[in-house]
């Protein structure tokens, strides 16, 4: 009889698309169940992935009545289910199910850190999301940073004294070779959706995809990407993404470009994000903070010239003048500089180009990242049974 593993999120968007594959995979080898907040993308994951799923609503804001009302549910499904191991991903479905699984005695509690928001707080919210990481590690009995820079970061502000362990080179599924391959999208769809958009063939695209709130740089960004638009006629932005204005508003000066700017071209959402990145000629992600984007290792497989921020998971998919340019945190200047240069300097624009799928595939196959994290649970388990 198969071990039972249990994969926790806050919302099952993130099992759907951060771990796509992954749990099927898993699947060979353990009785996974997958538990997040109820909707399509929890049912996606059933279909796609052929595992088991509970429905735990759990709020992404500090709810006190709903997290403990997320948290006394965990409880019971732990104790009823009996898992071997359960591995969260997300603040707050970290924080829940860890302290869940420890009053629930699961042997094996792993959470991975996908990113750290207190780095980019302060004052009063700061401390309090500094605690609660604390008590999230407290509770675990396994921590895996998903990059360098979120482990330097849980060294230097003394999250945990726990060993703490990057899998493969980091991320949490890898990136898919096969599908993000600019040879597998067809002229045909790539001359639909480009008319459908109103993007002319001599235009030079640049892409955003991701939430488009402040903490992304979508202020930044826009501001650099307007004064751009005064000096160039063929230019366009691509933003592929929810707009979010609840938790992390950007400006209205910056909501009313989006909306005004024929320039800009904003699509929501989207399901499937391959075709889009296709269209483009660069890839923009000025974030304050990120854990490990998928979103550059998607962008750099379909061949395209990244520009993002020094910062952690950036700083490490992408190498400075080898496969796209670092730039400053919150600086409009440097972003509107680094898209004027890709635009204007054919040579080192041609260089990152021919280097962007090599910088990914060489180090971030999804294939290679699953079996690290396969063998780990081997090994944690293994010295659970010692």
């Amino acid at each position: 009889m198969k071990p039972k593993l249990i994969r926790t999120s806050t919302v099952a968007m993130s099992l759907d698309l951060l771990l796509k594959g992954q749990l099927v995979f898993l699947s060979e080898y353990y009785n996974v169940i997958a538990v997040s907040g109820k909707d399509s993308h929890l049912e996606t994951v059933a279909s796609r992935e052929g595992v088991s799923t509970v429905p735990v609503s759990m709020s992404r804001t500090i709810s006190p009545i709903k997290d403990l009302v997320s948290l006394i549910k965990l409880y019971f499904l732990f104790k009823k289910e009996k898992p071997l191991i359960v591995h969260s991903i997300t603040p707050k479905a970290g924080l829940l199910t860890m302290v869940a699984a420890y009053f629930a005695r699961v042997p094996i509690r792993v959470h991975t850190f996908t990113g750290l928001v207190f780095p980019t707080k302060s004052g009063a919210m700061k401390q309090l999301l500094v605690i609660m990481d604390k008590i999230l590690c407290k509770c675990a009995t396994n921590l895996y940073p998903e990059g360098e820079g979120v482990k330097r970061d849980l060294i230097q502000h003394r999250i945990t004294t726990k060993p703490l362990k990057v899998i493969a080179n980091g991320n949490i599924n890898g990136i898919d070779l096969e599908y993000f391959n600019p040879e597998n999208v067809t002229e045909i769809e790539l001359i639909k959706l480009r008319t459908s958009l109103g993007i002319q063939e001599t235009d030079f695209v640049y892409i955003f995809v991701g939430r488009l709130v402040a903490d992304k740089g979508i202020n930044e960004l826009i501001a650099a990407f307007v004064k751009i638009t005064k000096q160039n006629i063929n230019i366009k932005l691509l933003l592929v993404g929810h707009l979010e204005q609840e938790l992390d508003p950007i400006s209205k000066a910056t909501l009313f470009d989006i909306q005004h700017n024929s320039n800009i071209i904003s699509t929501g959402y989207q399901d499937v994000v391959r075709d889009y990145i296709t269209l483009a000629d660069a890839f923009v992600l000025p974030s304050y903070r990120e854990g490990f984007p998928n979103v550059l290792l998607q962008a750099g497989a379909m061949g395209l010239p990244c520009i993002v921020t020094n910062i952690n998971g950036c700083n490490e998919i992408i190498i400075n003048n080898y496969n796209g340019i670092i730039i400053p945190v919150k600086n409009e200047l440097t972003i509107f500089d680094a898209m004027q240069l890709l635009m204007k300097d054919e040579l080192l624009y041609h260089t990152l180009q021919s280097n962007a799928r090599n910088g990914i595939e060489n180090r971030f196959d999804q294939q290679v990242v699953w079996k690290a994290i396969l063998e780990e649970y081997k090994i944690i388990t293994n010295n659970v049974s010692k």
